[in-house]
């Protein structure tokens, strides 16, 4: 059986460094999806189970880097420490090559950091200026305040509010599944970066 090849490096902005996410990354992904706090807003706090994140999960956010050339899932490693803090995802949104989605999940020890911004922010100027992007969008629900804010001092706007489909959030009433789409062009960003 060969090692697995070291995760190449996708991005680094002054703090974070965003790799490939790998098969090893099962524990990682496992310690996140394992806090209720950061599900709240996903699942209403019910974790992940293990077999979830190596059966589903995981392998969902591989085939990202099948289908897509520059396109997928990374995991967020701190610099200063090594430490896995989250993921950033920047992917076709809902297979539309023309709106490109960004998206993030980190550990709540790193919340409050200015991580979700610093790694999007890269990721957003790396679409613009290297992969030809021309509109960013990103939803989250409505009550997701820290998210919402985050999206904001990124220069994006809101687009439109929709409810989230039962099935996504299963149990949840309509108000709950409120959601909102922010966006931004690359001409808005030209103006604003």
């Amino acid at each position: 059986m060969s090692a697995e090849p070291a995760p190449s490096v996708y991005l680094e902005t002054e703090r974070l460094i965003l790799r490939r996410l790998t098969e090893g990354d099962v524990d990682h992904l496992l310690e996140l999806d394992s806090d209720p706090e950061v599900m709240r807003y996903l699942t209403g706090g019910i974790p992940h189970t293990r077999e979830e994140i190596a059966t589903k999960v995981l392998p969902h956010y591989l085939d990202h880097y099948r289908r897509y050339d520059e396109f997928g899932f990374w995991a967020a490693i701190e610099k200063a420490t090594g430490a896995f803090v989250g993921w950033f995802h920047l992917r076709p949104h809902r297979e539309n090559r023309d709106e490109i989605e960004l998206g993030y999940r980190l550990k709540r020890t790193a919340w409050g950091m200015g991580y979700a911004t610093e790694g999007a922010r890269g990721l957003i100027e790396k679409g613009f200026t290297e992969l030809g992007v021309d509109k960013v969008v990103a939803g989250t629900l409505v009550d997701n305040i820290r998210s919402r804010r985050v999206l904001e001092r990124l220069g994006m706007r809101i687009e439109e509010e929709f409810v989230y489909p039962e099935k996504n959030l299963r149990g949840w009433t309509e108000d709950q599944r409120r959601g909102v789409q922010y966006g931004l062009t690359r001409t808005e960003w030209e103006r604003i970066r």
